[in-house]
């Protein structure tokens, strides 16, 4: 009987120890935002490494195949990151002023109205045996590849003051900060027809610091970082009638 009960309890610590082993660890957010922060720093320049920009100005991984070799990585197209941690990329020859025939672009301010063609993603940074990357991207924002027509003040770009109060929030709830910040480094189009073929004029790339942060938010994503892939379609001041 006492053999009997020892080779039960090997046996159920073997399982134990197996089921141990084949555990997935869960990524468990910092207590201190400044490993947070250092986390999406980290992890952005990994992604702006890792994925280079098509004819269209699509962000595309690089692969294993020989076709991509040669594109230059996103990394390398002069990226510029402001004081508060938002990098932007503009692609040459998809700016207003490169166009054929050239415009005079529309300066993005704090009450101007855009009409964008773009694709959001969301990522969260994480840490795995020392392994720092973003995570798999979430959806906020995707007109190209989902309606295929531009949208007006997408809700994390702009949100009516009448929509605010109702909900007793501050802009900070819906608006990401640091995309607005990006835009204004831009111009967009005056008035492109909403069929024309879109011709993204670059990347935005929003560390969490510079979108919510910790913060309660409309959309749950704290501690996320963002990348906006876009083209302005027009660029006006806002009508009273939308403010």
């Amino acid at each position: 009987m006492k053999k009997i009960f020892l080779y039960i309890l090997a046996g159920s610590l073997c399982f134990a120890a197996c089921k141990k082993d084949d555990e997935v660890e869960t990524f468990v957010e910092p207590e201190d935002i400044n490993v947070r922060n250092s986390y999406d720093e980290q992890a952005i320049q990994k992604f702006m490494d890792n994925n280079y920009l098509d004819l269209q100005g699509n962000i595309k991984a690089f692969t294993a195949d020989a076709a991509d070799d040669n594109e230059k990585k996103l990394s390398q197209l002069n990226p510029q990151t402001l004081p508060s941690g938002v990098i932007y990329i503009k692609r040459t020859g998809a700016q207003p002023e490169d166009s054929t025939p050239p415009s005079t672009g529309v300066a993005i301010g704090d009450s101007t109205q855009i009409k964008t063609m773009m694709r959001a993603n969301y990522y969260l940074a994480t840490e795995t045996d020392g392994n720092i990357s973003l995570g798999n991207p979430g959806v906020l924002l995707n007109t190209i590849d989902g309606s295929g027509s531009p949208v007006t003040d997408p809700t994390f770009y702009f949100v009516k003051k009448s929509v605010r109060v109702a909900a007793g929030q501050n802009s900070s709830y819906y608006e990401i900060a640091g995309l607005k910040e990006g835009l204004k480094q831009f111009t967009g189009f005056e008035n492109l027809p909403d069929a024309n073929p879109y011709n993204l004029q670059g990347v935005i790339i929003v560390p969490s610091k510079a979108a919510f942060a910790r913060n309660a938010n409309y959309y749950n994503l704290q501690n996320a970082s963002f990348v906006f892939n876009f083209q302005i379609y027009k660029a006006v001041h806002r009508p009273s009638n939308q403010q």
